[in-house]
């Protein structure tokens, strides 16, 4: 059997370039040898391309492979810049293209696409770089509130402020991250993730089971720390009621098609007691490591990661 050669674009010049290169190491251990050729590419923080320890060119790699396995997070691997590279060559890829991926990146363009499909989302403000009063927006914004970078992922720079001092730090802290920063306010409520796959069991649009999420960080929210630290509990299926795991899968699925999202992605929600269920963001590459929480809802429905992997390269060919 003809193996199909595959290369594993990991690493980036990322926030993120730590939690990709365990994206990508799972990755390569879980496709098999057997049906596959693996090329491990590493990316540098500085953007460079590595393969076998020797400095390459995309044109070097890409011509000879007959996909491509994107396991980079964050800036240049989930934001359109490596997706144009891609698209440049005709390779095919996994996850989204390039204009989806650049959409689902922003949070202030992704949110707008999410009000005009109806889905609710929380209020906020956006800053831009020494154009703010901290003062102001802590007298007339709903304080506590979160602030977050524009364009970031994996809870990257993101902290809850309760104080004007809070609020200043948090701020200048997202600033360190992106050119923008959203300020929303802080809905109290559980946490969930929900996944999706594209033509998965029969579905064009196949919906996980809902994750809920028990962060036991000090911020008492899922930021980075909690993610990748093992500081929070995952729980798969969610402790939901059988509408709210109807609701919040239903808008993980429609999340994904507003934004033209493909083979796969990932929505995080609050579950408000009052006010009920709020998307926050969506991701369009979501982190396979052993701590991720696509694997964990994966694993509740029966589906080894190879076999996932297996099919999102399969979707590379249609």
């Amino acid at each position: 059997m003809l193996r199909k050669k595959i290369a594993v674009l990991r690493g980036g010049p990322s926030s993120e370039y730590e939690v990709s290169l365990k994206t990508g190491a799972e990755i390569l251990k879980n496709l098999s040898d057997d049906k596959y050729d693996l090329s491990d590419v590493c990316i540098t923080r500085d953007g460079d391309w590595y393969l076998k320890g020797m400095k390459v060119r995309p044109a070097d790699i890409l011509p000879q492979v007959d996909a491509v396995f994107n396991a980079m997070h964050g800036e240049y691997g989930e934001d359109g810049k490596v997706q144009r590279i891609l698209e440049t060559f005709g390779v095919p890829f996994t996850g989204s293209q390039s204009i989806p991926s650049a959409l689902a990146m922003n949070k202030m363009l992704a949110k707008q696409e999410f009000k005009k499909g109806g889905i609710k989302v929380p209020i906020d403000i956006v800053l831009k770089r020494g154009d703010y009063n901290v003062a102001e927006i802590f007298r007339t914004f709903p304080i506590p509130a979160i602030v977050k970078p524009i364009s970031a992922g994996s809870s990257v720079g993101i902290g809850l402020a309760r104080t004007a001092l809070e609020l200043q730090q948090a701020i200048e802290n997202a600033f360190e991250v992106s050119d923008k920063v959203l300020v929303e306010e802080f809905i109290g409520g559980r946490e969930a993730t929900c996944g999706v796959i594209d033509d998965f069991r029969g579905e064009s649009i196949y919906t996980l089971l809902p994750v809920e999420i028990r962060p036991k960080s000090v911020n008492n929210f899922f930021d980075y720390e909690a993610k990748y630290s093992g500081e929070s509990e995952e729980i798969c299926p969610g402790n939901f009621t059988e509408e709210e795991k109807g609701q919040i899968q239903e808008l993980a699925r429609q999340a994904h098609q507003l934004l033209g999202l493909r083979h796969y992605s990932r929505s995080d929600f609050i579950i408000s007691p009052r006010r009920g269920i709020y998307l926050l963001e969506t991701n369009s590459l979501s982190g396979l490591t052993a701590n991720s929480l696509l694997p964990v809802s994966l694993k509740a429905i029966g589906c080894d990661l190879s076999d996932f992997l297996d099919h999102l390269i399969q979707l590379t060919e249609k």
